[in-house]
Order: C-alpha cells, then structure tokens, then sequence
C-alpha cells in the first residue's frame, strides 16, 4: 500500500473509532474522506477529529441546514517515480 494509502486507512479507521461512519472515494491524483458529524459530538471527540484530519493535505467541514455537517478531508496521491524521470523522452 502506498503512503497516502496508509494515510487514508488510517483517518478513515480513526474517524470510525470516535463513532464517524466514513466513507472514502478514489479519484486520480488525490482520495476523499468524508463522515457525516452529528450535533452532539462532544468537545473531546471534536478534538480527537481535529487531530485525526490534520494528517490530510486538506480538510473542512460542509455545514448545511438541508444536509447536516459533513466533514472531509483529502490525501493527494503519492506520484510513482521512475529510474529516468526526466531522461531523454521526457516532453514538457
């Protein structure tokens, strides 16, 4: 598994343990986390989500009066280096 892989299943897997169902969505350079997060989460459990999320490149918290609080956070991909990056075929 890749490092941002690790990362992802990590805060995914800490999130779930303060009582956050999580899901996470693959896109090509970075993952999402998203958890839905109810009114009643205790100022304990906010701290541990706010130290869980500072290990993504990205998070916020989407609040409407429709749809509730969602957080989220982002890992951006780590990019596969090759022997000869930028070697004789690379192109601008």
């Amino acid at each position: 598994m890749s490092a941002s892989g690790v990362t992802v299943a990590a805060i995914a897997a800490r999130l779930s343990a303060v009582g956050l169902p999580t899901r996470v969505e693959e896109h090509n350079r970075f993952t999402t986390v998203e958890a839905e997060v109810p009114e009643t989460l205790s100022a304990e459990s906010w701290r541990e989500v706010l130290d869980v999320v500072a290990e993504a490149d990205r998070f916020g918290l989407l609040a409407t009066s429709l749809n509730g609080r969602t957080l989220w956070a982002v890992v951006r991909k780590t990019v596969p280096t090759t022997g000869d990056v930028g070697g004789p075929g690379y192109q601008r």
